[in-house]
């Protein structure tokens, strides 16, 4: 079994974005980069997969490989992906900062290229957190999908997911080829060892542009401007629940 794994180059979550003194985005200048921490979760379940960890028989998956859609730097985060355990990456380079819509074509390309069984990649991204790509992914494809998931089976063509609603838990079957995307309970990715990253060194990155695959990547959005958030005022100390309450009537909370 094939899996795809999409992955997306993010400011590093520990990091405080700060927003362009002309509002029309946030400045990535000198700003720690990494994977986005949602698709790091979607290459480890990949891994373990081919690797037989967890619940997940040995040699589940044969290959994976790693798709990033995005600068040249985005080499960096396809390498740590090899590091972790995928087989091969393809970079697809764009110094524009492309729509949901259009990354989603480009990845229905990918995979009628690639012809992956499965579709492997993080529910949202932690810079645009749109949640978007792979439900419009699954819908270009015309393929079942799973979002959000927590636990991940494969077994008998299909995969078995389990996830998290507001009613409790759920569990879907879809037949494979099918796309999942993934949660922050799924699994805690590993950290790539010193042999790893030096054999992932030696690892193939196909470099491809967005005109190799032929499809509309137009801007359909328009950003009018965007801001830090406000900033919240100082809280207040009470003697008692009394006072609390008070407090509470005069906000007009109660």
């Amino acid at each position: 079994m094939k899996v795809l794994v999409p992955v997306k180059r993010v400011i590093d979550y520990n990091v405080k974005a700060r927003v362009k003194a002309d509002q029309t985005g946030v400045d990535l200048a000198n700003v720690k980069m990494s994977m986005n921490p949602f698709d790091e979760i979607a290459v480890e379940e990949a891994v373990r997969l081919k690797e037989g960890k967890e619940h997940h028989a040995a040699g589940t998956a044969t290959e994976i490989v790693v798709v990033s859609i995005g600068v040249t730097q985005a080499q960096e985060t396809i390498r740590t992906a090899l590091a972790m355990g995928a087989d091969r990456g393809i970079l697809i380079q764009s110094d524009a900062d492309l729509e949901p819509l259009a990354i989603a074509k480009l990845l229905k390309a990918v995979v009628d290229e690639e012809k992956p069984d499965l579709v492997l990649m993080g529910k949202q991204s932690i810079d645009g957190d749109n949640n978007a790509v792979g439900q419009m992914l699954a819908a270009l494809l015309d393929w079942p999908q799973a979002t959000f998931a927590a636990k991940i089976e494969i077994a008998g063509g299909k995969a078995t997911v389990t996830r998290e609603v507001d009613g409790g838990i759920q569990t879907l079957a879809a037949p494979l080829p099918a796309v999942v995307t993934v949660d922050l309970r799924l699994n805690t990715p590993r950290y790539a060892s010193l042999p790893n990253i030096m054999k992932a060194k030696k690892k193939e990155i196909a470099m491809k542009a967005v005109a190799d695959y032929g499809v509309d990547v137009a801007d359909r959005l328009k950003v009018v401007k965007v801001t830090a958030p406000p900033v919240r005022s100082a809280g207040i100390k009470v003697a008692d629940a009394a006072e609390l309450v008070s407090k509470l009537k005069t906000a007009g909370a109660l």
